[in-house]
This record gives structure tokens, C-alpha cells and sequence, in this order.
């Protein structure tokens, strides 16, 4: 990629924020620039689509409406509160990061992103849209998204699945936003790249940059393959960890529930090597402090969400 010609930056950059203006989605966290509030959205749309994070938010927010409230709470409480979301350490790290929130900052959601990276659940990404969307400082933010979009308008890409390495992308990234203006520029790409440079089926011909693009309409459609996962009775790990938390979930007070008792809520039929795949996977929740385990008879054993 060539240096960018400065006239052709300022074009690309009007005609981003201007459509950005008339067209940008309408979601909770840019219309309420709370940083507790975007700090809470960024966690859930880690690994959660903007739908489902769209829907759960304001009840998440109903229960918890300050990062005091949130770092008081049970986190069997937090956990509840995340049914529906997935990968549940991410509401543990939340919780945590809210009592080191209160704790080191007196309930201050730190601004610098060295300070936001010290805090559980947050990497560089999270760290600079916290910067940026919370408290609009000049700093790069790049998301799965955005890489995509930049990989296609700055190099000419034979496929929709090819993407640029992170590191040309990050350089890229300091230079592309108008200074004062990352969270405008930053959430417009993040709409562009939802709504016409989608990763399997770009709409190039509807694109408001693909007159910058050196990819539109050039691309051959290839799907990524997807990283093998483990499975067992043909679903993902991922799957029966959700179910488990689901089943604890029901489970009110803090009561314990047999290994017994979860198996027949997971399988209409058992096998032979059920209970030992249980007691792998609660292994593994326990290492995330999402569930707590005691041994009981046998291979037996108790379990609840972590109090």
C-alpha cells in the first residue's frame, strides 16, 4: 500500500462522517456516552452479536445501573444476569473489573488505555474503545470489522476472506481517522462493514466508499474455514458449558446440585463416559470461577454457580 495521497484521505474522510451522520445505527451505547455504560457493551460484544447485546443490555443496566452496584452483586447474580449472552467468564471478568474499578479508582472508569489494559477482561481492543467512544480521545480503534474494511479499501484483495496482518492494519488505522473525530470515523467503519463490506457477501454496487475501495466488485467469494472445535455427541465444548450454567442457573440461594441431577437435565439417555465428560468440563468452569465443584461419593460430586 502506497502512502495515502492527503486530498484523497480528506474525501474518503468527508464522504464517511457524512453518510455516518444521516445513516449510523441506533444503539444504547452511542446514544448514552456513560463510560460505565460503554464499558458494560464492550465487554458483551466481545463474542456476542449487536442484536443479542441490543436486547440484553437494558436489563443487564435495570440490574446493575452503576459499576458500585455491579461490584457489590453476587457473582451468581452476574451470572444469572448474563443468560442469553455466552461465554460466561466474560460476566466473572466484568464483575471484576468493577471491584478494581471501585477499588483503585473510587468507581472512576480509568481514561488511558495503559490503565484500562491493567483491569481483568480488557485487551487492547477494549481498552481503545473505551478511549475513544467513552471519553473521545485520538487513538486507533480496530475491530474485526474494521480490518475487514481496510484490508479491501487499501490493498487489492483477491477474496472476501483475505485479510491484511494486524500489525499493517494498525499502522494504517493511526493515520486513516480525522483527528477529534475517532468515534464518528471509527463507529461509521464499524456500520460500513455490517451493512456492505460484510465478510461473506459484500454489497460493493451499494458501498458509500467503494469509489476509494481497491477491492469492489474484484472479490471471489470464499468462506473461512472454521477452527476445529472439540465435540462431544456432536456439539461444541462451548454448547454443553452453556447448558450446564443454564441448569445451575435454576438453582436459586446458592444451593448445591448433584452431578446426578445435571446429567439427566443434559442427556434424555445416558452413556457410559457422560459423567466423565461432565466432570471435565466443571473442571474447566471452576478454573474460570464461573461454577464451584465439591467432591462427594464416588465420581460424584456437587456443583452451583460461583457465589
Amino acid at each position: 500500500m502506497k502512502e495515502l495521497d492527503t486530498e484523497l484521505k480528506r474525501s474518503m474522510q468527508k464522504a464517511i462522517l457524512s453518510w455516518y451522520k444521516k445513516n449510523k445505527r441506533k444503539f444504547l451505547w452511542r446514544d448514552n456516552e456513560s463510560p460505565y455504560v460503554i464499558l458494560v457493551s464492550e465487554i458483551m460484544l466481545q463474542q456476542t452479536q449487536v442484536n443479542r447485546v441490543k436486547e440484553k443490555l437494558p436489563k443487564f443496566l435495570k440490574l446493575f445501573p452503576s459499576i458500585h452496584s455491579l461490584s457489590r452483586t453476587s457473582r451468581s447474580d452476574v451470572i444469572r444476569a448474563w443468560k442469553g449472552m455466552g461465554y460466561n467468564n466474560r460476566a466473572i471478568r466484568l464483575q471484576e473489573c468493577a471491584k478494581m474499578i471501585v477499588e483503585r479508582h473510587r468507581g472512576n472508569i480509568p481514561e488511558t488505555f495503559e490503565e484500562l489494559l491493567e483491569l481483568p477482561g480488557i485487551g487492547n481492543y477494549t481498552a481503545s474503545a473505551i478511549c475513544v467512544f467513552a471519553f473521545g480521545k485520538n487513538l486507533p480503534v480496530v475491530d474485526v470489522n474494521i480490518r475487514r474494511v481496510y484490508s479491501r479499501m487499501f490493498w487489492n484483495v483477491k477474496t472476501t476472506s483475505a485479510l491484511q496482518t494486524e500489525n499493517k492494519i494498525q499502522q494504517l488505522a493511526e493515520e486513516i481517522f480525522p483527528k477529534n473525530k475517532s468515534s464518528e470515523c471509527h463507529q461509521a467503519i464499524m456500520d460500513i462493514g455490517a451493512m456492505f463490506c460484510t465478510a461473506r457477501s459484500p454489497k460493493c454496487n451499494d458501498c458509500i466508499v467503494n469509489r476509494f475501495c481497491l477491492s469492489a466488485n474484484k472479490m471471489k467469494v470464499v468462506v473461512p474455514k472454521k477452527k476445529g472445535e472439540k465435540l462431544y455427541r456432536g456439539k461444541p465444548h462451548r454448547y454443553w458449558r452453556g447448558k450446564i450454567v443454564d441448569v445451575l442457573r435454576n438453582s436459586l440461594d446458592g444451593k448445591f446440585v448433584s452431578s446426578q441431577e445435571v446429567l439427566e437435565n443434559l442427556f434424555s439417555t445416558e452413556r457410559k463416559n457422560d459423567a466423565r465428560f461432565l466432570k471435565t468440563i466443571v473442571t474447566a468452569l471452576t478454573k474460570d470461577n464461573v461454577v464451584e465443584m465439591l467432591l462427594s461419593k464416588g465420581d460424584s460430586f456437587l456443583l452451583r454457580l460461583s457465589q
